[in-house]
């Protein structure tokens, strides 16, 4: 089914007041969801509302709760999230890492004791959109093994980077695993393989098949060995500037809650030379766009170009949602 952008923020605006958000949480709790289903992030957009319901539901995430600064050394702080939602603490922090960079040039907010901040591009689209450079990751429960392991023990840690440019933002926004977990799910709703494998199955085989994969959350990290060690790289980063909780202490929890997350930001505008920004970026993506491609009927991009394209899209043509999910959503407000 297909419904527009404005019945979806609305819908969903009646999910979360109904779960005891404050009206301006609750809009931005529908904004950023709505959003991320928009630009064709499904899985962690509309897909990750009635897991979202269910945990604020058992009191892992809990919605009176929001962060606040506990340190501050000049352009890098410390603040806590205090079990709040992930969307409302990263946005928060995001907005506090541009004014820092805004004032110092740079600014870093570690943050601890918040929860899954969704589609972790949002915040990488929100400093780029305040004129920052933004470099931001998060860790996660073991979702994938350390290289040559047979039990997950790692997280696929999301990490962002985030351009901004006046003919379209550059944003890289990826999981540390071959497909995020909702990239998993999604493929397994639809009874489809993933084109490439994407973690081991229970015999510690290699698979395609997402089902499998799920079951035993055993992913398979980007490139390999670098993947496992770029995974666990941050997320020692994030929990030795944040004093927060690691992948191995989410692991002995019931849920994954209590996180830690980076969020760094950069005013660029402090040199004083936005137009050979602009030039040497658009030399560096003319450079990539103007090959031939493998594919005769495919084409390169720059990350976050099909971004700026789904979002076009969807805004002209409707946002198409999965039937059962939607039903899903609709169930939550009846």
């Amino acid at each position: 089914m297909k419904i527009t952008f404005e019945e979806l923020e609305s819908t969903l605006l009646q999910v979360f007041t109904q779960l005891g958000f404050t009206n301006e949480k609750a809009d931005l709790l529908a904004k950023v969801h709505a959003e991320s289903t928009l630009d064709g992030v499904r899985s962690h957009g509309i897909g990750r509302v009635v897991r979202f319901y269910n945990e604020v539901k058992k009191g892992f995430v809990k919605t009176e709760s929001q962060a606040h600064k506990i340190a501050e050394f000049g352009s890098l702080e410390r603040w806590n999230g205090n079990q709040g939602s992930g969307v409302i603490n990263a946005t928060i922090c995001t907005d506090r890492a541009v004014e820092l960079a805004q004032h110092h040039g740079i600014g870093c907010v570690a943050l601890r004791n918040t929860n899954h901040w969704m589609r972790g591009g949002t915040y990488g689209w929100q400093a780029a959109n305040a004129g920052c450079i933004a470099i931001g990751f998060t860790n996660t429960k073991p979702n994938m093994p350390p290289w040559g392991g047979k039990e997950s023990r790692i997280g696929n840690n999301p990490f962002v980077v985030a351009i901004p440019r006046k003919a379209g933002h550059v944003v890289l926004d990826m999981a540390l695993s071959q497909y995020s977990f909702g990239k998993i799910d999604e493929y397994a709703k639809r009874g489809e393989h993933l084109p490439f494998p994407g973690g081991w199955d229970r015999n510690d085989q290699l698979t395609a098949d997402p089902s499998q994969i799920g079951k035993g959350e055993m992913g398979l990290p980007i490139g390999y060995w670098k993947g496992s060690a770029l995974s666990m790289i941050l997320d020692m980063l994030v929990t030795i500037l944040s004093a927060g909780d690691s992948t191995y202490r989410v692991s002995q929890k019931e849920s994954e809650y209590g996180i830690s997350q980076l969020f760094i930001c950069i005013d660029p505008n402090k040199f004083g030379d936005g137009e050979l920004k602009e030039k040497l970026l658009q030399e560096i993506i003319d450079y990539a766009h103007n090959v031939a491609p493998m594919d005769p009927d495919g084409k390169t991009y720059y990350p976050g170009e099909r971004t700026l394209e789904a979002r076009q899209r969807n805004l002209k043509g409707g946002i198409e949602i999965d039937d059962q999910v939607w039903e899903e959503v609709l169930h939550l407000i009846e």
